[in-house]
């Protein structure tokens, strides 16, 4: 069995058994309590015995785990109170990322990768433009027409809007003002930065899924501090990549460690007026994604932050302290403290609200998987840096990283945008023999009337109306003005000019 170094340390030292990795976890705790620290204790273990990770880093604090760290009398008074001996400093290898491409590598996924499920997420549509969306999905892909970024979508929803009736039969209603909707969901998402997502290169999993060459694990660290700011993109982005792991990664069962751990911080943000269709999703990936080789460990300021249904399958726990100032966080201590396995030497739901900074309540799930009695017990500290990088260890790390250049230059090939484009420009050249038969149609009906204009003017005037070399001045004045207006209107004008010169013609016969 492959050991993992100790994660925290109370009556006894406390491990994260590798092989139990995979049933999933949580972190919980106030805010300043020492969540993040934690995370990074665990990130690099898992590294160490060569598990790649991914992590979201909401504050930046996360990025210190590349370097190694250094000793402070606070930091040794530590050591020294958990008997932790010498202690030695190492970063681990780490990859940034960022959607937005500026504090690490680009990671964009397509909007036919997406779907219409989890993009009705992000703009925040209403069941009715949900399935208005999902058959604009529909008949792109009916029609092999590649979604693969915003532009294309508003293509789509703009042909799908101006050939409603030719869909309805087959795709049934589709509203005009769903399609709004949509589309203005679109235009800010596009100004919250969420354009720069959707495209191409997209992401390959497999670049989360590596070693150096130590045999270390890489810690894949999304910059997600300006991310943030679109909670809805940034939860719909990790359960895209929890959904993409689930569906591309073959079955391993239970391996002796996990092909990779994955870190959901500020996991409540999943769970805010989530869908009932999205959370039986959510429910289903974690359930199954373990067969898949990937633990999912959640972080969050309070275990009720996550739906029951999912918090049950969640066998790994560390909660830092609760503060109780209310009724209400006085119930939510309450409920946390039930989540535990009972230990008889030790009152959960007092302790809770006791913990200093960098202690815990730690329940890890022994060889058989059972979850251990819960210990009151002290975070061991990192061998990496606490706290965030300089901007220029950020750029030396981007800069040597196994995929520098993969990603930073989209591509944009044809697809939905392009194609609905090109069927627009063919339109007006498609259409122009048939303007130019009218145009010669009514030419040979002009020449008709114009023929016996001539004539009945050859009659009043005086003169033949035979070839044009005949015409005589009022003849080929007549003729002109009806051809430069070509027009009934024209037409109209003539007659009535003829009317009158016949009329009075007329007259001065009686």
């Amino acid at each position: 069995m492959i050991e993992m170094p100790m994660i925290a340390k109370g009556a006894e030292e406390l491990y994260l058994l590798p092989v139990m990795s995979n049933r999933h976890g949580l972190v919980a705790g106030a805010t300043g309590t020492g969540k993040t620290v934690t995370l990074q204790v665990m990130a690099e273990r898992l590294s160490a015995i060569g598990v790649p990770v991914f992590a979201a880093d909401v504050k930046g604090d996360l990025s210190g785990i590349s370097q190694p760290g250094k000793s402070s009398p606070k930091f040794d008074e530590r050591v020294k109170a958990m008997g932790l001996g010498e202690w030695t400093f190492s970063g681990a290898p780490v990859v940034f990322w960022d959607v937005f491409g500026q504090e690490g590598h680009p990671v964009r996924a397509t909007v036919s990768e997406m779907g219409p499920l989890l993009m009705s997420r992000i703009l925040n549509l209403n069941d009715t433009q949900t399935g208005v969306l999902t058959l604009v999905f529909k008949i792109a892909d009916d029609n092999g027409l590649l979604l693969l970024d915003m532009k294309d979508l508003q293509a789509m929803l703009r042909h799908v809007s101006e050939n409603a009736k030719e869909y309805q039969s087959s795709y049934g209603n589709i509203s005009a003002a769903s399609i709004g909707a949509i589309q203005r969901g679109l235009v800010a998402l596009g100004q919250q930065g969420g354009d720069q997502f959707f495209g191409e290169p997209a992401l390959n999993i497999e670049d989360l899924l590596q070693t150096d060459g130590n045999g270390h694990g890489v810690v894949n660290i999304l910059a997600a501090d300006k991310l943030l700011q679109s909670p809805q993109l940034y939860a719909t982005f990790l359960l895209w990549l929890m959904s993409e792991l689930f569906e591309k990664l073959p079955e391993v069962g239970d391996p002796e460690k996990p092909k990779l751990v994955f870190f959901f911080d500020e996991a409540h943000l999943l769970f805010n007026d989530l869908p009932a269709v999205l959370q039986s999703r959510i429910e289903q990936v974690v359930r199954l994604i373990r067969s898949k080789g990937v633990g999912v460990f959640f972080v969050t300021q309070n275990p009720i932050d996550v739906p029951d249904t999912v918090l049950g399958q969640l066998g790994n726990r560390v909660q830092h302290a609760l503060r109780a100032f209310s009724p209400k966080d006085q119930k939510a201590v309450k409920a946390a403290a039930q989540t535990f396995r009972a230990n008889p030497k030790l009152n959960v739901e007092e302790v809770i609200t006791q913990m200093g900074v960098g202690e815990a309540l730690v329940s890890f799930l022994d060889e058989k998987g059972i979850p251990g009695v819960v210990e009151r017990a002290m975070i061991s500290p990192p061998h990496s840096q606490i706290g965030p990088i300089t901007p220029e260890q950020r750029a030396a790390i981007i800069k040597s990283s196994v995929v520098a250049g993969v990603y930073e230059t989209p591509v944009d090939r044809e697809s939905a945008y392009e194609k609905l484009k090109d069927k627009v420009a063919a339109s007006p050249s498609a259409s122009a023999p048939a303007s130019a038969g009218a145009q010669a149609g009514t030419a040979a009906q002009s020449g008709g009337w114009l023929e016996e204009a001539g004539s009945i003017l050859g009659g009043v005037l005086g003169t033949g109306g035979g070839s044009r070399r005949g015409d005589t001045v009022v003849q080929a004045m007549v003729k002109s003005a009806a051809r430069t207006m070509g027009s009934t209107v024209g037409r109209q004008i003539v007659r009535g000019v003829l009317g009158s010169l016949l009329g009075g013609t007329t007259s001065r016969r009686r």
